[in-house]
């Protein structure tokens, strides 16, 4: 089914949910809705829901969607999404198509980057949930009000050669978050925001990323983990062939305080680093708060974490640093064939209640902060 411009009316979504109705009803196979090549759409917030009949359904975005500017869209209902896909099984979303959020009056209004503004979620742009065997490929997301694009409570999830895109300044604006999933494959990627080009949180399991460009940005993170004093968990993650340029973090698992849970079985390898502030990083004491973070007698528990061919240059003093809880310690870190140098200046690497076992050279070499 072709989504179809209608006359003078600057609003699609009607025509979007009619297509979608009739491509997930089909008993055709497979189904297909398709933005066209060449058009732009003004459309508002979205959600595509299933189960569906069809046993494949292909959303194919050729052509320009774009959000609209007035944040009371969204807040005047309470809603942070805007195109989201929900209980879907075998949906392709595919493109060449560009999503453009406009998210420049969200950021302004950022209690980050206006210490006077109310804090306030703003929308993601496009959201996946309880979707399985999902295949998101070729397209172009810039600008969103907030997250680019979230995959939540799904399984088996390919994600691949996407553009994501948003100035460095832009507040909160990661590129791929994943929450609550399992068997999750992130390939071939270029990130570009003002937060982490990927974030991945609690309940996640099996994911890979891999062949990922990250500038500028926050790097790539595990968490952040177990805020509000919560349990979380996260497993059997490899970030392989990373290239991150600029960005303030390089590779970072950051929780809070407080919670419970744990993060195991992580490993990074063959990242390539260029003027990072901070390469390799574990936070156990993160705190992201206008107050305060109090010592707690509770941490989230990390361990078994790899890194392995991971070289660059570092451009703070400081390339390796692995602050570890006081109440549970982080344990089996093993660092393998790191080089790190600095710009122009030398680097260090140090740890706080962290068991690290070093193989082959690495380069700073790590010792206990005293």
């Amino acid at each position: 089914m072709q989504c179809r411009s209608h006359g003078e009316n600057p609003h699609q979504e009607h025509a979007f949910l009619l297509a979608w109705k009739e491509a997930c009803n089909s008993s055709d196979y497979p189904s297909v809705l398709l933005v066209p090549e060449g058009k732009t759409y003004l459309l508002m917030p979205v959600s595509f829901s299933g189960p569906c009949r069809a046993a494949t359904i292909t959303a194919t975005i050729k052509g320009t969607l774009e959000a609209p500017t007035n944040r009371s869209v969204w807040l005047d209902r309470d809603l942070r999404e805007w195109i989201t896909f929900d209980n879907i099984d075998r949906l392709h979303v595919l493109g060449g198509g560009t999503l453009n959020g406009n998210g420049h009056e969200w950021w302004i209004s950022s209690c980050k980057t206006n210490k006077s503004m109310r804090c306030v979620t703003g929308p993601t742009a496009l959201y996946f949930r309880r979707c399985t065997h999902l295949v998101v490929e070729g397209l172009q997301i810039r600008d969103s009000m907030q997250m680019h694009v979230a995959i939540a409570y799904s399984w088996k999830v390919h994600v691949s050669r996407l553009l994501i895109t948003a100035p460095g300044w832009s507040p909160n604006t990661d590129g791929i978050h994943v929450s609550n999933s399992r068997e999750v494959l992130i390939s071939g990627c270029i990130i570009s925001t003002g937060d982490d080009c990927i974030s991945i949180v609690t309940g996640s399991m099996f994911v890979q990323a891999t062949g990922i460009f990250c500038g500028p940005g926050h790097g790539i993170s595990i968490g952040s983990l177990g805020a509000n004093k919560s349990w979380a968990h996260v497993s059997d993650v490899l970030v392989e062939r990373a290239t991150l340029v600029g960005t303030t973090n390089g590779v970072r698992i950051k929780t809070w305080q407080g919670g419970g849970g744990f993060a195991e079985r992580i490993t990074f390898q063959d990242i390539s680093m260029h003027n990072v502030t901070n390469p390799v990083i574990i936070d156990q004491n993160y705190c992201d708060s206008k107050t305060p973070c109090h010592e707690q007698g509770s941490a989230v528990a990390i361990n078994n974490i790899r890194y392995r061919n991971i070289r660059g240059t570092s451009s703070s003093r400081l390339a390796i640093n692995f602050v570890c809880s006081n109440s549970v310690h982080c344990d089996g870190i093993v660092m393998q064939d790191i080089s790190l140098v600095g710009e122009g200046t030398y680097v260090s690497c140090y740890y706080m209640n962290a068991r690290v076992l070093e193989l082959g050279y690495n380069f700073p070499y790590c010792r206990a902060a005293m």
